[in-house]
């Protein structure tokens, strides 16, 4: 499976090599709305009611931070397309899951312990019941009952659900909280939240004293925050009474010996089918069973494992079946407008089955009424960081033990399912982890790093992390944030990394925003920073690929990706943010909504931009070597501009950049670069470079390197350097 993995499917390559030999040599450009397009008389589609209802603002301009919620998509009743559904009311189906057997029981270990495990099978009504047995109980008379999801979608779905049946609206007393969404009000007793919510609000307040009970679900996922949190709780666990769900043990252990309670039994039954043989393409073969499925006439609804968004591209062709049963393929992956996700919840009409292609976002706590099918590929997508040379590799791997039999519970949530893992017996036995390594392991640790520092921990190794990471990724994510100033030589916290802290950002965008005030230019670097902290703002819609990129490049900026993001932002706002312009040039509207402040500008002069980001980006600079091809400027890693940076194939290739991250996945890819002047490296990063003038003697070039006190401090590779005219920057 590792081999397969590595490889890659091939069907998916041979549809991206017929994808790049079709993109079109010519550029079309939209002529309506520009002076050419008037000239000529071409025409702009009718502009609809900028608010159409829509909440306006003080300022009367629609607030578009009152709107495109996940709670706006969700707001009709889901309607019931399993018998199970169907047949029995709400209540009926609450006291037909596993859990209800032992609620009692259940509810009296909670009241003895204040920490419990609880341990039950896929769809035995942990997250939807355990909260409102909870409330129900009285708990909530005490302050709100809180329970984490490791994804968004679940937490929304969950909050939905469980406001069902309690039967209120959501966003009264259910309500949910996920980054740049509070569904929440002042009535609010049961709350579901993403666990990155819970650790920001653990910030302001160490006890979290206004949660009577704290559920982690889905802990075994170990996600980075999860395993955060848990340090963090077991700490103040004398002070709160928290309760914890899990599947594996070495919870209990590291709790100290808590009690473990099981749930016996599962909501309804699940064949599991192996394949008999290894299957070399996972994308023809899930294509090929989903239609075998499909045309066998079986009721019921498909859900496809895959590992990644260009994967599910590939299987939603599914859709195109002639003389075949009408099937709706939806696919759902993170970067998928909020709108398009919710629409996996809604009944397909009648006569038409429902085939759901997703990636791992939907193996936990989501249920999807009448899927009665699962297809499990075997693999998915990880990121695992290398702290040597910096790099993350996005790349496919085998799932584990634990991942295949969440996936398999999918089928049983609302009847009688099977699941076909094309995967062999033994090599679910014999080639998968037990458990999927946890992410605190395998991650840059810098936002972690930063936010223990100010929670008051000085030293990190002694931190109780119930896996600690390697302390390699610990002591690269310290050198790290002394580079940009957070931290000071003893590895105590400066005033500039607690102003950082305060940020819910990557360690270097805050720096940046911190930086753009003395710059003169924190209005455009919190627009850069805005654009770079939402899900990716450009969509490419099915069937519209060329079309959507050739509306790309109109907004590209030649010397950066952040400029391009700024002129995408600037553009928007001269059309009065409106939603129709974004629809026109494939961005989400919801990826443009920001919080509106006050602050300076730095007009046209974007070189203070570049500066500006230059200045938190500096350690991660990069020299031109070929076309298109950079090299690191401190270690010699290749470096290649990706095709969908403004940069690439524009004619124009600066001699030195700086980029965001290195990612692997078919090479080494930078993400988001901006062009910088090496003498910008030289002035913000004295500790790496430093200015030397070609032709010169040694006594002129001291003679001139005193004056401009830049520092020269040779650490990695010291033959490394970067040359602009007559001068170069040396690097230590």
């Amino acid at each position: 499976m590792a081999i397969i993995s590595r490889k890659g499917s091939q069907l998916v390559r041979k549809h991206r090599e017929q994808k790049e030999r079709k993109k079109a040599q010519h550029k079309h450009w939209e002529l309506a709305g520009t002076k050419l397009g008037d000239i000529m008389g071409v025409k702009k589609k009718e502009e609809e009611d900028l608010s159409g209802g829509k909440p306006v603002g003080e300022d009367g301009k629609v607030d578009y931070r009152a709107e495109q919620k996940f709670a706006d998509h969700m707001k009709e009743k889901s309607e019931a397309s399993s018998d199970f559904a169907k047949k029995k009311t709400l209540l009926e189906q609450r006291q037909y899951l596993p859990i209800f057997a032992v609620r009692q029981q259940l509810l009296n270990i909670i009241r003895d312990n204040s920490i419990v495990i609880v341990v039950g099978e896929t769809g035995s009504g942990k997250t939807t019941q355990l909260t409102q047995y909870l409330h129900e109980d009285g708990y909530t008379s005490y302050g709100m009952v809180g329970c984490t999801q490791p994804r968004r979608v679940a937490a929304m779905s969950v909050a939905k659900r469980v406001s069902e049946e309690i039967g209120t609206n959501l966003g009264e007393e259910v309500g949910y909280a996920i980054r740049f969404e509070d569904c929440t009000s002042e009535k609010t007793l049961i709350k579901y939240m993403t666990d990155g919510i819970l650790l920001r609000e653990s910030l302001r307040e160490s006890d979290l004293d206004h949660y009577s009970a704290v559920i982690m679900d889905e802990a075994h996922e170990r996600s980075l925050n999860t395993d955060v949190l848990f340090g963090l709780l077991r700490e103040v666990v004398v002070l709160c009474q928290d309760t914890m769900t899990s599947t594996i043990s070495l919870f209990a252990a590291f709790f100290g010996n808590v009690p473990i309670f099981h749930i016996p039994g599962r909501t309804f039954p699940v064949d599991i089918l192996f394949s008999k043989t290894p299957q070399e393409d996972y994308v023809e073969a899930s294509v090929k069973q989903a239609l075998q499925i499909h045309l066998s006439g079986l009721i019921g609804d498909i859900l496809i494992f895959m590992p990644g968004q260009e994967d599910i591209e590939i299987v939603e062709r599914l859709e195109d079946l002639e003389n075949a049963p009408a099937l709706a393929v939806l696919p759902i992956y993170s970067q998928l407008p909020s709108d398009l996700q919710a629409k996996i919840f809604q009944k397909a009409p009648d006569g038409v089955r429902k085939c759901i292609v997703a990636t791992n976002i939907a193996e936990t706590s989501l249920t999807v009424d009448g899927i009665m099918f699962v297809v499990d590929s075997g693999y998915c997508k990880l990121k695992v960081f290398n702290p040597r040379i910096g790099m993350d590799a996005l790349q496919v791997y085998p799932i584990s033990q634990a991942n295949a039999n969440q996936r398999s519970g999918r089928a049983g949530r609302t009847g009688p399912g099977q699941c076909y893992r094309l995967y062999t017996q033994s090599a679910y036995k014999n080639e998968m982890l037990t458990t999927t390594i946890p992410e605190i392991q395998r991650t840059n640790l810098a936002n972690v790093v930063l936010l223990l520092k100010s929670l008051g921990v000085q030293d990190l190794l002694l931190f109780h992390f119930m896996d600690p990471p390697p302390e390699d990724n610990m002591l690269n994510s310290m050198y790290q944030l002394w580079i940009l100033g957070a931290l000071d030589n003893t590895g105590a916290l400066t005033p500039t990394g607690r102003l950082m802290v305060e940020f819910p950002l990557d360690p270097a965008l805050s720096k940046m925003l911190i930086v753009s005030c003395d710059m003169g230019c924190s209005a455009d670097i919190l627009i850069v920073v805005s654009m770079l902290s939402v899900p990716a703002i450009f969509y490419r819609p099915k069937g519209r690929e060329e079309e959507s990129d050739q509306v790309r490049e109109k907004f590209s900026v030649p010397e950066s990706d952040h400029l391009t993001y700024l002129n995408v932002y600037m553009q928007w706002k001269n059309n009065n943010y409106s939603s129709v312009w974004c629809n026109e040039h494939f961005i989400h509207t919801k990826a443009m909504r920001k919080q509106r402040m006050n602050l300076i500008s730095c007009g046209s002069d974007w070189d203070i931009i570049r500066k500006c980001i230059c200045a938190a980006y500096f350690h991660q600079a990069a020299k031109l070597k070929g076309i298109g091809e950079y090299v690191n400027v401190r270690t010699g890693m290749p470096c290649h501009l990706h095709p969908t940076s403004s940069l690439f194939g524009m004619g124009y290739t600066p001699d030195y950049i700086i980029y965001h991250e290195l990612v692997m996945t078919t090479k080494e890819y930078m993400q988001c670069v901006t062009a910088v002047d090496g003498e910008w490296l030289a002035e913000l990063g004295p500790m790496f470079y430093s200015i030397k003038h070609a032709g010169k003697s040694r006594q002129v070039r001291k003679d001139y390197a005193e004056p401009c006190s830049l520092h020269t401090r040779f650490i990695h590779n010291p033959a490394i350097s970067i040359q602009r005219g007559n001068v170069s920057v040396s690097v230590g």
